[in-house]
């Protein structure tokens, strides 16, 4: 089994139909609501067409795991009524990890929620990301000087190379450019945390942060990872490529004034 994969324990399992206005939500195991999209579910409710909703009935009371959306949109249609899998003896922590089975193949939850309700499952992905960012006095929300908004990257660092990489990663951008909300970009980052991830054995952390600070500032390394990605239309710009981009740019600032057999070759 992989280090990060989800687990969740055998429980009981049932289908009832349970009334709307019993049903609660654990913020801390949901997503956050979408209430437009509840309001265009109630606008063309057909209650035969409702679904099942899942639920987690934990000390008597029946949170909605998943359908939380659809629920409201029913209940603003009138509906007093849904049917539901009732799962029981589980704990909030396990309803977080049922909530992330049930949203993998389908309508994912954001980058942000997800973490939160990663960490609310006790999710060793998560916990490990979230122990790395607290080292550097960082969370995660809308990018800044203390907050990183590139989840999905730093999540991919962690669950790639281990959250030793990540913590090495946000170490050597700090030194390279002191905090700001550039340095926390997700490209740059994931570019960092390849070269960390791939070549960290044969690497000096201060030595690589003073020369990719000699190469320019955050602010210059993303407009030059932009402008490299695009190329003019004629190369890969989606994050991949960019991460790409970033890291093939680290390793020249790396080899630079190094001798030939001491360079680290740039490979995709």
């Amino acid at each position: 089994m992989p280090k990060y994969a989800y687990a969740l324990k055998e429980h009981e399992v049932t289908h009832e139909r349970l009334k709307i206005d019993d049903l609660a939500v654990d913020k801390n195991a949901q997503r956050t609501l979408n209430r437009r999209r509840a309001a265009a579910i109630a606008a063309e409710w057909v209650p035969e067409a409702a679904g099942t909703i899942v639920v987690s009935r934990r000390d008597g009371i029946n949170y909605i795991v998943d359908g939380q959306t659809r629920t409201e949109g029913g209940r603003l249609a009138g509906a007093t009524e849904i049917d539901a899998e009732v799962h029981h003896n589980l704990s909030e922590a396990d309803e977080a990890t049922l909530f992330l089975f049930k949203n993998r193949e389908s309508t994912r939850p954001s980058a942000h929620d997800e973490y939160r309700i990663g960490l609310t499952a006790n999710l060793p992905l998560f916990v490990d990301t979230e122990a790395m960012l607290v080292k550097h006095g960082l969370q995660v929300g809308s990018t800044s000087t203390n907050t990183v908004g590139a989840v999905a990257g730093i999540l991919r660092i962690t669950e790639k190379y281990g959250p030793e990489v990540l913590d090495r990663t946000l170490s050597v951008a700090e030194e390279a450019w002191g905090r700001n909300e550039k340095t926390w970009d997700g490209m740059l980052l994931s570019g960092i945390g390849q070269f960390l991830g791939r070549h960290g054995d044969d690497v000096n952390d201060l030595e690589l942060a003073r020369k990719i600070s000699t190469r320019g500032n955050a602010y210059r390394w993303h407009g030059d990872v932009i402008s490299l990605a695009s190329a003019g239309g004629t190369q890969q710009t989606g994050t991949g490529g960019r991460t790409s981009v970033c890291y093939g740019l680290v390793v020249q600032a790396w080899n630079k004034g190094r001798r030939a057999n001491n360079k680290i070759p740039v490979t995709s």
